[in-house]
């Protein structure tokens, strides 16, 4: 049996409960060489898809500043262009400031990716967790049995990498925080993926965790290092890192 985190396959969508559904078409600008929807494509819709989510629950002026901690993407089979997407959003696990999300991703033609985030809601001028509303936990609450959610990584971050690549920035990765936005780590995330195309065909898993903001300026690299099945890798800055990476076989 797992026993590790990032062992665990995702949790099934609840059959009853708060469980928001919207969809849209996949976008041309979103998918790679062989016609799939790419990762920093999924890490935008399924951040569009909680900020639709907070307008349907009536929470969206309460809370309309969140972070990301931990990003998980598995890719069950890879979602095609032309598709339409069906989105289904939930939350898996919450307390008083952050929050587990999942998202759903199902193709009209086939396809199915799983996704979960680990949110905290931020107040937008101390830029610390910030207390959500007794309404967002009362309707968040109906999907999950854990109500006292507490961080804990999955990842440690690599000591021995062996390959190290720079990874421009540009002035459209930085958002309204001043900080790389979540799509851009996603962008080096494909760099690795290059390498390793045994490692990224499905069913896989990719996770992101945030360590600490980069900015628009900064010299980052990509440290990554190969092990049998996994890609291991950090985006850093000297030999400070910023975020740390997985790449595995589901």
């Amino acid at each position: 049996m797992p026993t590790n985190d990032v062992d665990h396959r995702l949790s099934p969508r609840p059959d009853t409960g708060y469980v928001y559904q919207t969809s849209w078409p996949v976008a041309t600008g979103d998918i790679d060489g062989d016609l799939h929807l790419r990762l920093d494509g999924v890490a935008r819709y399924i951040q569009e898809v909680g900020a639709e989510n907070l307008v349907d629950a009536g929470e969206a002026e309460n809370h309309p500043h969140w972070i990301v901690q931990r990003t998980v993407i598995d890719v069950i089979e890879p979602i095609e262009w032309p598709s339409d997407l069906t989105f289904h959003r939930w939350c898996s696990a919450l307390s008083s400031r952050w929050c587990t999300m999942r998202v759903d991703l199902d193709g009209s033609a086939g396809g199915h990716i799983e996704t979960e985030g680990f949110w905290i809601a931020i107040n937008k001028d101390t830029l610390t967790p910030s207390r959500v509303s007794d309404t967002l936990v009362a309707r968040f609450a109906t999907t999950t049995d854990e109500h006292r959610l507490k961080w804990r990584p999955w990842l440690q971050n690599p000591t021995d990498t062996d390959v190290v690549t720079p990874f421009a920035l540009r002035r459209t990765d930085i958002d309204l925080f001043e900080h790389v936005t979540n799509a851009a780590y996603w962008h080096a995330v494909h760099e690795v993926m290059a390498s390793a195309p045994d490692v990224c065909t499905a069913p896989y898993r990719a996770v992101v965790e945030y360590r600490r903001p980069i900015r628009y300026g900064e010299d980052v690299t990509i440290r990554s290092v190969r092990r049998d099945d996994e890609v291991h890798f950090a985006l850093a800055v000297g030999d400070d890192v910023r975020a740390a990476v997985l790449l595995r076989k589901l």
